[in-house]
């Protein structure tokens, strides 16, 4: 059992850069693979990025790759997302979800393979 808390959405102008932070409340935060989901108004909930418990593996979207880094600080049990060069098609709510895993390698990118997401935070981009 795991609670999210995102922080770090905003308004930016093309091209600037934000971090998200996702702050888990869990016992052993390295016990859960996590990603990033981001659902536009009128759209379906997408996958952004997704890291496995330990850290090492992770995987981004065609749409986000060389701008966006999913990484992990299992020490201080918070997820990131470094946004780079944003682009007003990166509007949108971003969520982070949590799984629970048996073994520390797994990388997910679907929704229904995350039981945990939390509030979800506002990111919006202006050109």
């Amino acid at each position: 059992q795991v609670q999210l808390v995102e922080s770090g959405g905003g308004l930016v102008q093309a091209g600037e850069s934000l971090r998200l932070s996702c702050t888990a409340h869990a016992r052993t935060f390295s016990r859960y693979a996590m990603g990033w989901f981001r659902q536009a108004q009128g759209k379906e909930r997408e996958f952004v990025a997704a890291v496995s418990g330990s850290g090492v593996n992770t995987a981004h979207a065609d749409s986000v790759k060389g701008r966006f880094t999913i990484s992990r600080d299992n020490a201080n049990h918070t997820l990131y997302l470094q946004m780079n060069t944003l682009k007003p098609e990166d509007t949108a709510v971003y969520y982070c979800a949590a799984r629970t895993v048996n073994y520390y390698s797994g990388v997910y990118t679907r929704v229904p393979s995350y039981g945990y997401w939390g509030q979800g935070t506002q990111i919006t981009v202006s050109s």
